[in-house]
């Protein structure tokens, strides 16, 4: 098993991508703590995942709070040890710009890159300093670098998201922390359901594979990223998207 012995923290973990890396995972052996606003409907999914040494656990956490991000971060690396984060919580507020409020896309922004700013800042500060090794890896999109009509918030949150990734590789690759960033495509995920059938065969006929990816497909990604099989691999960007990007 790749993750055997490690411990992860996932953020964003209860539902959809989040949920699908916790699954993986724990299949690979790792101890997974996820947080999220909610417990949300796959707990006792995931719970009957738990194997062994493969343990995991839920914490009802707003990322965007810098003291209850704080306190997590100090509950779960209580016993020294903290291996892999996964910077996934995310949301979107879709709009033109020309109509977006300034809640629109502040919210996103807050969500996005801050809370994602503020885990990051917990987590690496412990493995760097403390343990020594490590890797983060940030749920980073496609649109954060090609952009998306609609979606100029969610687009900027990711492409700073993309140059929080590089800037902090730099900082902790001395002391065997790795980050990288996954940018998924277009997936099959609770919000691309909303989607009509029109759109989704708009969306696959733009991607050379011909199909919308699977939650399955950026979790695969993120296990290798996390694992010691990409031992050699930091401040990368990698895209999963079926070559939407090239």
């Amino acid at each position: 098993m790749l993750l055997e012995g490690k411990k992860a923290l996932v953020t964003g973990g209860a539902q959809g991508i989040g949920k699908e890396i916790v699954m993986k995972f724990l299949a690979e052996g790792a101890s997974v703590h996820y947080c999220d606003l909610a417990e949300g409907p796959f707990k006792a999914e995931m719970d009957a995942a738990a194997k062994g040494d493969a343990t995991v656990t839920f914490h009802k956490a707003n990322i965007t709070d810098e003291n209850e991000v704080k306190a997590l971060i100090k509950e779960i690396t209580a016993d020294g040890k903290l291996d892999i984060l996964v910077n996934n919580a995310g949301i979107t507020r879709d709009g033109m710009v020309f109509r977006m409020s300034l809640d629109q896309w502040e919210s996103v922004l807050k969500v996005n890159l801050t809370g994602a700013f503020l885990v990051a800042r917990e987590v690496s500060a412990f493995m760097a300093m403390k343990q020594k090794s490590g890797s983060i890896i940030n749920m980073a999109s496609v649109v954060g670098q090609m952009g998306n009509a609609g979606q100029t918030n969610y687009s900027a949150s990711k492409a700073g998201l993309i140059g929080f990734t590089k800037s902090l590789a730099k900082e902790t690759a001395k002391r065997n922390v790795r980050v990288n960033a996954v940018a998924p495509g277009f997936i099959e995920t609770a919000m691309t359901d909303k989607l009509t059938e029109d759109v989704k065969a708009d969306y696959a006929r733009a991607i050379p594979l011909g199909r919308m990816g699977s939650p399955e497909d950026i979790a695969n990604t993120v296990l290798y990223l996390a694992s010691d099989l990409s031992s050699y691999i930091t401040g990368q960007v990698i895209r999963v998207d079926g070559g939407l990007v090239m």
